[in-house]
C-alpha cells in the first residue's frame, strides 16, 4: 500500500514540475537577446571582421571582355558568322549571341567554322573561356 502511495506522490511531483517548467519557459524566452539581423551577407561578414570580395561589374554596352574570367553561362548552338575574333552563335531557342575568342580561349577539337555546332562557356562580357 505504501508503494502505491509513493508512486502516486512521485507522479504528482513530476507533473507539477513539468507544468511549472512549461509555464516559466515563455517568460524566460522574453529576456533572451535576439540575434541581430543583417540586410546582406556582406554586412554580416563585416560585423565579424571578415572581408567579402566585390562582384565583378558587367561591361558597358559596346565593350567586351578581352581575357578569360569567371564563367557567366554556357551556351550551345550553331556558328552563324565569324568576324575576326567575334563568333555569332544562334542558340537552340533562336537567340543570337556574340562571343569573343582569343589566346586565352581553350579550343577543344580544333578551330570552328560557320555551320559548326558549338558549346561555349562565356564570361559576362562575352569572352569564350572555352569552346568545343
Amino acid at each position: 500500500m505504501k508503494k502505491a502511495k509513493k508512486k502516486k506522490m512521485l507522479a504528482v511531483i513530476v507533473m507539477s514540475l513539468a507544468m511549472m517548467a512549461l509555464t516559466i519557459t515563455p517568460a524566460l524566452a522574453k529576456n533572451v537577446k535576439k540575434p541581430t539581423s543583417y540586410s546582406s551577407a556582406a554586412a554580416a561578414a563585416s560585423s565579424m571582421g571578415a572581408t567579402v570580395p566585390k562582384a565583378q561589374e558587367a561591361p558597358k554596352p559596346g565593350h567586351h571582355d578581352e581575357k578569360p574570367g569567371p564563367a557567366w553561362k554556357t551556351i550551345g548552338g550553331t556558328v552563324k558568322q565569324i568576324d575576326g575574333s567575334a563568333y555569332t552563335v544562334e542558340d537552340y531557342e533562336g537567340n543570337q549571341v556574340k562571343m569573343y575568342v582569343g589566346q586565352g580561349t581553350k579550343q577543344i577539337r580544333g578551330n570552328k567554322k560557320v555551320g559548326d555546332t558549338v558549346r561555349a562557356e562565356i564570361t559576362r562580357g562575352g569572352f569564350a573561356n572555352s569552346i568545343q
